[in-house]
């Protein structure tokens, strides 16, 4: 398979979350933080990051309630009761996760090799790129800014920029139109079938890392125009 050349775009989207930065030891320590915040740890069993890395990708709503799925089946419930239960939780969970998260964001994460270098290919070559993640948006700008990323991106979208969410194609559409960029000549870059999907319905092209998250799933099964085991391999 041949890698799309950069010169065949007008712009790229990025994604952020197993693409550009490894945030897994973030999103770990704010599981932990919030089951801790509800003084939950003592009855549950902790999670490891193991078990939370196909639980990312998807929003911190799919993140929270699937941690908390996770850790009530130790409670050997009836599945009606277990749902029950976690509607009970799920929003002191929320409150508890938002405020672990915003004080730890960042501080697990590291920007993954080839990430400078494709940044830097994409300036020389006048490409404008927008970072479109499922991650809130305050907190995407925030991590972007404490790794130095952000001024690398004309746009960056989140989660709750729009009313829906990858793999939706319309977090995408509505990306390209604020870059003032066709989806045909805008590329788009992840991890997982969440931005393939996206893209494919978006009309967009689009490559995906080998490094990231995509649910536990083989990244080279998702349908993609391309696969790079990192981003400076764009050119």
């Amino acid at each position: 398979m041949t890698l799309p050349s950069l010169s065949s775009f007008d712009a790229v989207v990025m994604d952020l979350d197993g693409t550009l930065l490894d945030t897994l030891g973030d999103f770990a320590a704010a599981v932990q933080g919030m089951l801790s915040a509800m003084e939950l740890t003592g009855s549950m069993r902790p999670l490891s990051s193991a078990e939370i890395e196909p639980m990312v990708g998807k929003g911190s709503e799919h993140l929270i309630r699937s941690a908390l799925a996770h850790v009530l089946q130790d409670h050997a419930l009836q599945p009606r009761d277990a749902s029950a239960e976690l509607e009970r939780l799920y929003a002191p969970a929320w409150q508890a996760y938002q405020a672990c998260y915003a004080r730890i964001n960042g501080l697990n994460a590291q920007v993954y090799p080839g990430v400078d270098q494709a940044l830097a290919r994409l300036a020389r070559l006048g490409l404008p790129a927008a970072c479109l993640t499922n991650k809130p948006v305050g907190f995407a700008r925030v991590l972007l800014e404490r790794k130095g990323l952000l001024p690398a991106f004309a746009q960056v979208f989140g989660g709750d920029s729009f009313e829906r969410k990858k793999p939706d194609p319309l977090p995408l559409l509505k990306t390209c139109e604020a870059l003032g960029t066709l989806p045909h000549r805008t590329l788009m870059v992840g991890d997982s079938v969440n931005d393939a999907l996206a893209a494919r319905a978006a009309g967009c092209p689009v490559v995906l890392v080998s490094y990231g998250y995509n649910h536990g799933q083989p990244i080279r099964s998702v349908d993609a125009d391309g696969y790079v085991d990192s981003l400076a391999e764009l050119a």
